[in-house]
C-alpha cells in the first residue's frame, strides 16, 4: 500500500470540495465570528440582487430566485407569503440552499442550513422597512407575511477562482 503525503491529502480534500480545519480551530465559531460571518453572507447577497432558494418537496429539489435578506436580533431572514408553494415546503422540511453568484467579482456564494418560521410582528415589520416596496403586497400584520431565520449552524462557503475557498459559519 502506498504513503500519501500530508499535502496531497490536503489538496484531495479542497480539490474536492472538502474543508480542513486549521490546527487549534473549533467546528463552531465564537459569537463575534459568527456575528462577522452572517453580515458578509448578508452584504454579499444583498450585493448579488437575487439569490436561489432550494427546497424539498417530497422527492424533488425546487429552485426559485429571491431577494429579500436581513439581519433582525443577531439572526440572518429571508422573506416570503405563507401561500406560496415555498412556505408549505418549508413547514415540511426547513432545510434549505441558497446560491449567489456576482459575475464581476466571479465570486460564487453557497449557503446551506435550517430556517426556521417567525411569526413576530417585529421581526416581519423588520424586514419590511428595509424593503419598503414589498409593502405593496405585504403588511405586518397579514397572517400571509412570512419570515424566516437561519437556525444556527447555517455554513455558507464563498469561491473565487483563484482566489482560494472561504467558509463561514454562523
Amino acid at each position: 500500500m502506498k504513503k500519501i503525503c500530508g499535502l496531497c491529502l490536503c489538496i484531495a480534500f479542497l480539490a474536492t470540495g472538502c474543508a480542513v480545519p486549521a490546527a487549534g480551530k473549533t467546528d463552531a465559531p465564537s459569537a463575534a465570528e459568527a456575528k462577522k460571518n452572517m453580515e458578509t453572507v448578508c452584504r454579499f447577497l444583498k450585493e448579488s440582487g437575487h439569490y436561489f432558494l432550494a427546497t424539498v418537496d417530497g422527492d424533488q429539489p425546487r429552485v426559485r430566485p429571491f431577494g429579500t435578506v436581513n439581519i433582525f436580533e443577531g439572526r440572518l431572514y429571508i422573506q416570503t407569503g405563507r401561500k406560496k408553494n415555498v412556505s408549505k415546503q418549508l413547514a415540511r422540511n426547513g432545510k434549505v440552499g441558497i446560491c449567489a453568484y456576482q459575475p464581476k467579482t466571479r465570486r460564487c456564494l453557497r449557503l446551506s442550513g435550517t430556517l426556521i418560521d417567525d411569526g413576530r410582528i417585529e421581526a416581519k415589520k423588520a424586514m419590511l422597512d428595509a424593503y419598503p416596496g414589498l409593502k405593496k403586497m405585504y403588511k405586518a400584520e397579514d397572517p400571509n407575511t412570512q419570515v424566516l431565520y437561519f437556525a444556527p449552524g447555517a455554513t455558507a462557503t464563498i469561491d473565487s477562482f483563484p482566489a482560494p475557498r472561504i467558509v463561514l459559519k454562523f
